[in-house]
């Protein structure tokens, strides 16, 4: 209905004009030597308009005689470039279904209608891994990697390759040039993550660890591992604020602090650290440098008070009382244990041993003392360090299981 009405006034207009040219009158003279043409000015102005649309229907065709060769080659390009997505799509199904043969086909075919853009390079470079041929994938990656728009595909496939093949220092220069490229990449960060550890380069793995990543251990690793005293003081210190029940880390953040001249701060880590989690370590370096027996029994009550009643502080008082002569306070520390259900071999053994004290080499001793050796035998060893991956055990703390290569999983346990 609103095409019709625009048309109807269209033709109206056109009428109106029409008629307004004819009322008008007059006479168009066109004078050439001693030819004289005229005509009426209504006749005129359409000639006039007749040669205008000639002249314009002339130059339209002629426009589209030039500009034919331009549509033809458009067209086969655009022919070109649907057959070259069609092989594209063909290569991702074959790399999905792992036929390595087809997926070569038709990136061979991609390539050749499409050039080799970053997409066909990629899919190049994917086929020729899946069929085994790791030169081919390199030669694509490299393709990848020297244009600017596909750099960062390139470097990532190329430290893929270099860490396969366990080639770390190819592997680290191509994580420095691919955070160049793309800096923060997610991957890129759990990749150098990775390659830290893989490379043992604690302090980068320390900086570059998620949050759920055993800090404590990475810091003490890169502790050790810096030759700068106050670096490594400052790593010693990282460990034991992120896990002060980390034995290790707490161990080495006193002993710095201590050589520092801080003794009393050396001491209240210690202590911070045996309330987190006792261990006999803790204990040794506690009471490191106390000679008087009976002022070592006071120092571990001065350690212990907070958890009194935990196996390792009963079996550090009771190897004290002994040292000390208090036969009847290591006894009451030992019965405790063994009524609480918590006796190892090491109480078992403290046991035996206290008997000698108390009575001497006498046949109720030694009869006593073959008992509690039996039961030593059967009880359940004392804690070691040990691998969470693999149960391997360990004489001192590691970062990394020699057994299984787990880095951040040695702790010490009975189990």
């Amino acid at each position: 209905m609103r095409r019709a009405l625009l048309l109807l006034a269209a033709l109206s207009a056109v009428t109106a004009i029409a008629l307004w040219l004819a009322r008008v009158g007059g006479t168009v003279e066109i004078a050439v030597g001693e030819v004289w043409i005229g005509v009426s000015f209504p006749v005129a102005v359409m000639g006039l308009v007749v040669v205008f649309l000639l002249l314009h229907v002339v130059l339209s065709v002629l426009g589209w005689f030039r500009r034919l060769p331009d549509r033809r080659r458009a067209a086969r390009a655009a022919s070109r470039r649907a057959e070259g997505d069609a092989a594209v799509t063909r290569a991702l199904i074959a790399l999905a279904a792992g036929t390595a043969q087809t997926a070569r086909i038709e990136v061979r075919r991609a390539r050749h209608l499409l050039g080799d853009t970053p997409q066909t390079l990629l899919l190049a470079a994917e086929a020729e891994r899946l069929g085994g041929r790791e030169d081919g994938a390199a030669a694509a990656f490299k393709a990848l990697a020297e244009r600017p728009d596909a750099r960062f595909l390139g470097l990532r496939g190329l430290l893929r390759q270099a860490m396969q093949r366990e080639d770390w220092a190819a592997a680290q220069r191509l994580a420095k040039e691919a955070e160049a490229a793309q800096p923060g990449a997610a991957w890129l960060r759990e990749e150098r993550q990775l390659l830290a550890l893989r490379t043992h380069d604690w302090r980068e793995a320390l900086a570059l660890s998620p949050p759920d990543a055993p800090r404590a251990a990475l810091a003490l690793a890169a502790a050790q591992q810096e030759e700068d005293p106050a670096r490594a003081a400052e790593f010693e210190k990282q460990a034991f604020a992120a896990d002060p029940a980390f034995a290790p880390g707490a161990l080495a953040h006193a002993k710095r602090l201590a050589a520092a001249g801080s003794a009393r701060k050396a001491r209240g880590v210690l202590e911070q650290a045996w309330q987190a989690r006792p261990h006999p370590d803790i204990g040794a370096a506690w009471l490191a440098g106390e000679r008087n027996a009976l002022a070592r029994v006071k120092a571990v009550e001065d350690l212990t008070h907070r958890n009194r009643e935990h196996p390792e502080s009963r079996l550090l008082m009771a190897r004290a009382a002994i040292d000390a002569g208090l036969t009847g306070r290591a006894r009451s520390e030992l019965d405790a244990l063994v009524a609480g259900g918590a006796p190892d071999r090491r109480t078992w053994l403290l046991m035996a041993e206290l008997e000698e004290v108390e009575h001497g080499d006498t046949a109720d001793a030694r009869a006593a003392q073959a008992k509690w050796l039996r039961a030593a035998a059967n009880a359940e060893g004392a804690p070691r360090w040990r691998c969470a991956a693999c149960g391997a055990e360990h004489n001192a703390w590691k970062a990394e299981c020699a057994s299984c290569g787990t880095v951040g999983r040695i702790a010490w346990t009975a189990v």
